[in-house]
């Protein structure tokens, strides 16, 4: 399942996550953004031990700044509240797992 990041909760459900989180950065209007979506949707289907969301930067601007996306897609692996890898557009699910393994 993914889920939604939004900034008041961003805290609790990632940062204090007791599982590593991948985080998609995003936008609808992305056409790169919309091509990682099945991507992201697949690996989910696979993925244990971990959880998946997404922040909307447009609604989310903040939390966008916070961690530096200057590109989107990016998908950050926060582990015990750390970023511990950062992929810009990764574009098939082995990158993914690739960034948990």
């Amino acid at each position: 399942m993914i889920e939604t990041f939004k900034t008041n909760t961003f805290q609790q459900e990632v940062l204090n996550s007791s599982e590593p989180v991948l985080v998609d950065f995003w936008a609808p209007w992305c056409s790169h953004c919309r091509v990682l979506n099945p991507v992201l949707e697949e690996f989910a289907q696979d993925a244990e031990g971990v959880r998946i969301g997404k922040v909307n930067v447009d609604e989310e601007p903040e939390l966008a700044k916070q961690y530096g996306i200057m590109s989107i897609p990016t998908v950050l692996y926060i582990k015990d509240g750390n970023v511990v890898e950062k992929k810009i557009a990764p574009k098939e699910p082995e990158e993914l797992e690739d960034m948990i393994s």
